[in-house]
């Protein structure tokens, strides 16, 4: 199975995959066709400069194709009183006694740092489908995991502004 991604996601990579074929592929070929242009290629740091700027373009594009290809469309909706897609969710810890706030996103959207958790995360997959009081324990591995209580859930509407992560 691929990632999972929203409809929103899959627009977003494709407008990211057309950019980079028609804007970025052309500025790259020109960058190479002046550097090449400079003489000598066995010592010109440009050049190879250039190609590297070119090739880590074409690899970003295969890199977003095949995920695309091999993606998994999933819905955005889910009850309104429950932990979904897109929700924010404000997270009481009970071991360290302190409540933090999460936006579950797709594993593409995920930045713990920004508070944004994947849906594919043990935190995420274990919030979704839960409701405001629900104890959950979250299982991190076959030897640890911790509980946390849903004190609020707020259903947001994504307007994409999270972007894409850049690999």
């Amino acid at each position: 199975m691929g990632t999972e991604l929203t409809r929103k996601d899959v627009e977003k990579i494709q407008q990211e995959i057309e950019y980079r074929k028609l804007v970025v592929r052309k500025d790259a070929i020109e960058a190479v066709k002046e550097a090449r242009a400079q003489g000598d290629l066995s010592e010109n740091f440009e050049y190879y400069a250039a190609k590297k700027d070119k090739n880590q373009n074409e690899s970003r594009i295969r890199y977003l194709e095949r995920m695309l290809k091999t993606a998994t469309v999933i819905s955005e909706d889910s009850k309104e009183d429950e932990v979904g897609l897109n929700n924010t969710v404000e997270v009481y810890f009970e071991e360290d006694d302190i409540t933090e706030t999460y936006k579950v996103v797709t594993s593409v959207r995920g930045n713990s740092l920004k508070g944004l958790i994947s849906i594919e995360s043990p935190l995420g997959k274990a919030l979704l489908g839960h409701k405001v009081n629900d104890r959950v324990h979250i299982k991190v591995d076959d030897h640890y995991g911790y509980d946390v209580i849903i004190k609020s859930i707020i259903n947001t509407v994504d307007d994409g502004s999270d972007g894409i992560r850049k690999f």
